[in-house]
C-alpha cells in the first residue's frame, strides 16, 4: 500500500450503508448490504478527481481488513471487489462457501 494511505481510515457508515474513506476531501465508497454475519459489496466508487492513484484498490483493501477482524463472511457482488480477490486470493479466506466456488470457477 502506497505510504500516503496508509493513515487513512475506512468508516463502516451504517445509516448510508457503505464503507468510506475521505482522500483529500473527496469520497471514495463501497456500498453493501448486512445479513447476521454477511456483507455483500454491491458497488464501488471512487471519484474522478482520485483517479489513478489506486484509491479505490486501497478502499477494497482496508474494508478486507475491517470484515475479517469483525469476523463477517463477505460475498462480493460488485465486480471491482470480486475482481480484486480472484488476483489476491490470500482473501478468499473470508468469502462465503458460494463465493468460494465462484472465485475458483470464474475465468
Amino acid at each position: 500500500m502506497k505510504p500516503e494511505f496508509e493513515y487513512l481510515e475506512v468508516i463502516k457508515n451504517e445509516k448510508e450503508s457503505r464503507f468510506e474513506m475521505k482522500v483529500d476531501g473527496h469520497l471514495a465508497f463501497i456500498d453493501y448490504k448486512e445479513n447476521p454475519g454477511v456483507i455483500l459489496l454491491t458497488h464501488t466508487e471512487s471519484p474522478l478527481e482520485l483517479e489513478g492513484r489506486g484509491v479505490a484498490k486501497v478502499l477494497v483493501e482496508k474494508t478486507l481488513r475491517y470484515l475479517e477482524e469483525n469476523n463477517y463472511v463477505l460475498e462480493p457482488l460488485c465486480p471491482y471487489v470480486f475482481t480484486y480477490i480472484k488476483k489476491n486470493p490470500e482473501w478468499k479466506r473470508i468469502l462465503s462457501d458460494e463465493f468460494q466456488e465462484k472465485i475458483n470457477t470464474d475465468s
